[in-house]
């Protein structure tokens, strides 16, 4: 759980300027957009990291997992969709708050992998 702690830590310190800047550009559905694909990104991280926690553990229910995967992946897929069919965010802020989450998962992965 340290990595998720720092993932969203690290994370915040560049999102938050990136959204003051995003808010000059265009006042409501960047910043919203950048935000929301960051929150997605970390809910989506933090599930992950379960599942593969859970496939860690002999007594936990392999068949469980793989709903849960499922089912966390689809309810993202419907926000999304209904969030950029209805307007309300802007595609690329979405694509911004995502890719500033894999930037860290991935230095955060290096890292981890350097110190073993």
């Amino acid at each position: 759980m340290d990595i998720i702690k720092n993932i969203t830590k690290k994370s915040l310190m560049v999102l938050v300027p990136v959204l003051i800047a995003s808010a000059f550009i265009e006042t409501r559905k960047l910043p919203l957009g950048i935000f929301l694909g960051w929150l997605f990104g970390i809910i989506n991280f933090k599930g992950m990291t379960r599942n593969i926690e859970g496939m860690v553990d002999v007594h936990k229910a392999k068949i469980r997992l793989l709903i849960f995967s499922i089912t966390r992946l689809a309810v993202l897929f419907t926000a999304i969709i209904a969030l950029a069919y209805f307007k309300v965010i802007n595609i690329i802020g979405l694509i911004v708050g995502f890719t500033i989450v894999f930037f860290f998962i991935v230095i955060e992965g290096l890292k981890a992998g350097q110190s073993q």
